[in-house]
């Protein structure tokens, strides 16, 4: 297994071609096993994977601190992707409510920095855009947290366009985590030719389109309530059965290369260009190890073309949250 490096912008951030997304540890998908998921962790590093994705609203705040349990001895090898921007109260997260003026964004990295025992954040995204708070105000904290040596580069999760341009224009951003895969291709009629012109990476978060692209999945109503599947308008109803055949041919083309579907979806992914750097979520090791050798997988012409046109949006049911998470996005 061979993981090469990718650069994310131009401000010299270098991670693994394939990192690991690590929300699933401590919520949405299951129980938290925070034994195995430790295991995965440090197994990823034993791979070459050292590009790790968290955020301070995951758990909330549990997946921070598993992060720094893990990582003791260990920071000097890690590079650390977190996030902030959402609003808590007791506790919780305050459903979609945002927070992004200054003070909270310097709040919400002492309390990230000290979760992960750590004195630096590799790279800060705002979680999301904040429609109370000009992207300038943000992009000039997160740099006055640079210059400080708190932060090294700067992110957006969900930007549109327009606040990609601005947010670049005060401070240079070095990465835009969002949904991208065969599974959802909603970035390539704009954002990633705009990335692309400023000198953005991409972080692609769910590039299995949620489990559904590895042809492992089943109905939403079969997992449990606590489960973010259960309420995916993709696993329900007549969508579910749409895009299980849209799925198939993932599934026909790993057949053919004698590799599982979800190999073929990264792989898939990666050569879609070399400033995408994709984060598969997995707490088990034998899947993050699957996951990592999607690297050294090549599709030719004929199956990058086949994968595009089997997939296209049209083919695929169903949006891709519930309508109070879609309008957190800023599209």
């Amino acid at each position: 297994m061979t993981i090469s490096k990718r650069k994310l912008g131009s401000q010299g951030l270098a991670v693994p071609a394939i990192g690991l997304g690590c929300m699933g540890m401590s919520q949405s998908y299951g129980p938290a096993d925070d034994k195995q998921s430790i295991a995965a962790l440090h197994r990823a590093l034993e791979l070459g994977c050292n590009f790790f994705d968290t955020a301070q609203g995951y758990g909330p705040f549990t997946n921070e601190e598993l992060l720094g349990r893990a990582f003791t001895g260990r920071r000097d090898r890690v590079i650390i992707g977190t996030k902030f921007g959402f609003r808590f109260k007791d506790g919780k997260q305050a459903g979609a409510e945002t927070a992004s003026r200054p003070g909270h964004i310097r709040e919400a990295v002492e309390g990230s920095l000290l979760r992960m025992n750590t004195d630096y954040i590799d790279l800060l995204y705002q979680h999301r855009v904040d429609p109370e708070v000009p992207i300038e105000e943000v992009a000039g904290t997160v740099g006055d947290l640079v210059r400080e040596g708190k932060v090294r580069f700067f992110g957006l999760s969900e930007a549109g366009i327009a606040n990609i341009r601005r947010a670049h224009a005060v401070h240079p951003v070095s990465a835009l985590q969002s949904e991208y895969s065969l599974w959802e291709r909603n970035l390539e009629p704009e954002i990633l030719p705009v990335l692309r012109e400023l000198g953005i990476g991409l972080v692609p978060f769910c590039p299995l389109g949620r489990g559904f692209l590895t042809g492992a999945v089943k109905r939403a109503e079969e997992y449990p309530a606590n489960d973010t599947r259960r309420s995916d308008p993709r696993y329900q109803g007549a969508n579910y059965d749409a895009n299980m055949q849209a799925a198939r041919i993932v599934a026909e083309i790993a057949a053919q290369m004698e590799v599982k579907p979800g190999q073929v979806a990264l792989a898939w992914l990666l050569h879609k260009g070399e400033d995408i750097v994709p984060i598969p979520g997995t707490k088990r090791v034998a899947y993050l190890e699957e996951n990592l050798a999607a690297a050294d997988i090549r599709l030719g012409a004929p199956e990058m073309n086949a994968l595009d046109a089997a997939l296209m949006p049209e083919n695929v049911a169903g949006q891709r949250y519930p309508d109070w998470i879609m309008k957190t996005i800023d599209r």
